[in-house]
């Protein structure tokens, strides 16, 4: 059945001339009243601007690009190349093939991804990129697949940049997954060959897909060289943030001081890491070597220069916005697995000889 405007002033309790006045947003509403008609929206699945039986199959010229924190050259990088992908670049500035690209800055929050989504939903968005790493929770992998499948019902395209696959989902045309496990495991691996052993890791919040994943690798690599012990006492748990960084160094000083080298969750923590170690007098690679993850812009201009891996967010970035469009044709069985390179530098060498 038809859900009518009428069926949501009802449901919210309120006129249809209040649930008008919210959709279009040309007149001011009470936040509470407001948040009960979107909630009612949201509910009884309203189409905005028509019946939905004739708008079902149709979208408009809005493309949304969600990341987590677009002030991270991480997130930053992978969206602004999707939307040069997206936008265009050799239109003539008029009404024709061109998409607008919106970047949706969730923060983090699981709430807000499923807001920003219910909107571009709302808005008949033509596509949808999803970047990062995706929250590893049952309920919200459950709401996030709903939401998914009604966005591609409505012919949304989704693609997921940087992020696996959705469990139970058959509305993605395509996930782009970087081999983080893989490049985890290159990383530690190298500090193996140079003769590492105790190894203090920065982990990313353990909440997330990306954080579980590089930490995987990391510890096969351990496993493999024969270092079986429990490594929980030498990981430290925070934010992909620079202060994140600076303080679970000073927490793994603390609980071993005599680690040889440092691996951050990525390149911004890594700068907190080498920050804490300079400060607690130690040289980096002479005392320990430290290294990241991602290649960001800033890591070959650190000082020493930062060993680390690279992940082509770049060429991700775009191939998504190309996906989203339609330019590229999806890969086989809808997923592609993006390698990552060990980026050797300054930043780490073999441990000092007592």
């Amino acid at each position: 059945m038809t859900v009518t405007l009428a069926d949501v002033a009802a449901r919210a309790r309120v006129s249809p001339a209040t649930v008008s006045r919210v959709l279009n947003g040309n007149y001011p509403v009470a936040a509470s009243t407001r948040e009960r008609v979107l909630r009612a929206v949201d509910e009884l699945d309203y189409v905005l601007n028509g019946p939905a039986s004739s708008l079902a199959a149709a979208t408009s010229d809005l493309v949304g690009i969600l990341v987590n924190d677009i002030a991270d050259p991480f997130f930053g990088i992978m969206a602004g190349a999707a939307q040069t992908e997206i936008s265009g670049q050799e239109g003539s500035g008029r009404a024709g093939g061109e998409k607008l690209a919106v970047v949706c800055n969730t923060g983090g929050s699981p709430e807000r991804e499923l807001t920003y989504l219910t909107l571009l939903q709302r808005q008949r968005a033509a596509a949808v990129v999803l970047t990062g790493g995706a929250l590893e929770d049952p309920d919200h992998i459950a709401a996030m697949a709903a939401k998914l499948a009604k966005l591609a019902d409505a012919g949304t395209r989704v693609v997921l940049c940087g992020r696996p696959p959705l469990p139970g989902s058959e509305a993605v045309v395509a996930a782009l997954a970087f081999d983080n496990r893989g490049g985890g495991r290159r990383l530690t691996e190298h500090l193996l060959a140079l003769g590492h052993r105790r190894i203090g890791y920065v982990a990313g919040p353990p909440e997330r897909t990306t954080t579980r994943h590089r930490l995987e690798g990391h510890r096969a690599a351990l496993a493999a060289a024969g270092i079986d012990e429990d490594q929980s006492h030498v990981t430290v748990h925070g934010p992909y943030a620079r202060r994140s960084g600076y303080d679970a160094t000073l927490e793994l000083l603390r609980r071993d001081p005599d680690l040889t080298a440092i691996v951050a969750a990525n390149d911004t923590v890594a700068l907190g890491a080498c920050a804490a170690l300079r400060d607690q007098g130690l040289r980096i690679p002479e005392d320990i070597s430290v290294a990241g993850f991602d290649d960001l812009p800033f890591s070959v201009d650190a000082v020493p220069a930062l060993t680390t891996v690279r992940l082509p967010l770049h060429e991700a970035g775009a191939r998504a916005g190309r996906l989203a469009m339609g330019n590229e044709a999806p890969p086989p069985g809808g997923i592609a697995t993006i390698g990552a390179e060990l980026m050797a530098r300054a930043s780490t060498a073999p441990p000092r000889k007592e």
